[in-house]
């Protein structure tokens, strides 16, 4: 599981706590961000464990956290800063098993993008971009299995030296537009292989079956 994916759980088991879940939901309706005491009261929660537990958001990467004098005053005598906390600007993504729709998505808003621009067909632009990206991601894994993991394709070994990409990431997507997705499936994997450049491998559709990928890597 790569660092991003168990990342993401462990954030999603951070708000599974009630009390927690409860001051998130005050932060987020929140315009500003709170003090420990604001979401103490809000929340019904003695201070200290309304503390302990915006801490534990913070650490999780689910709040953000900073200092400011509330009193608007500086130097001696100005007091000590309060802690403050915010929702933080990420977001939190988690499904089992992994589905990749935001790269989807942007692969296919880039090929409407460019065949709007050049006239070009959408499926061949499609194409040309999947293939590119599967090379970049390739290459910046630095291996292949790391690359089909990263995006949660699962590989196993075949027991012929290739590969069989045991989840789909485009599941419901592949389902729904089978022939789109399937196509650019192909070439983001291959683009993926190329770009971890272990020896020489291709790809080659096969028929999917129970959430499986519609792609099997070949032997070096």
């Amino acid at each position: 599981m790569n660092d991003s994916r168990t990342e993401q759980i462990s954030a999603v088991a951070a708000i599974s706590d009630p009390q927690r879940r409860a001051l998130l939901e005050f932060v987020s309706r929140n315009g500003d961000a709170v003090t420990r005491d604001e979401a103490a009261t809000a929340t019904g929660m003695p201070r200290s464990t309304a503390a302990f537990h915006l801490d534990r958001l913070v650490s999780e990467g689910v709040l953000e956290a900073d200092f400011k004098r509330l009193s608007g005053k500086t130097g001696p005598g100005s007091g000590r800063p309060s802690k403050l906390y915010r929702r933080a600007g990420g977001e939190i993504n988690v499904s089992i098993p992994a589905r990749r729709y935001e790269l989807a998505g942007d692969m296919l808003a880039a090929a409407v993008e460019e065949s709007d621009r050049t006239g070009a067909p959408v499926r061949t632009v499609l194409a040309t971009i999947s293939s590119a990206t599967g090379r970049e991601i390739g290459a910046a894994a630095g291996s292949l299995d790391a690359a089909l993991e990263s995006c949660g394709y699962e590989p196993r070994d075949d027991g012929e030296g290739g590969l069989v990409l045991t989840n789909c990431p485009f599941h419901k997507l592949a389902t729904n537009h089978t022939d789109v997705i399937c196509s650019a499936n192909v070439a983001l994997l291959q683009g993926v292989a190329d770009g971890a450049a272990e020896g020489e491998r291709s790809v080659e559709f096969v028929q999917p079956s129970n959430g499986c990928c519609c792609v099997r890597i070949t032997a070096p």
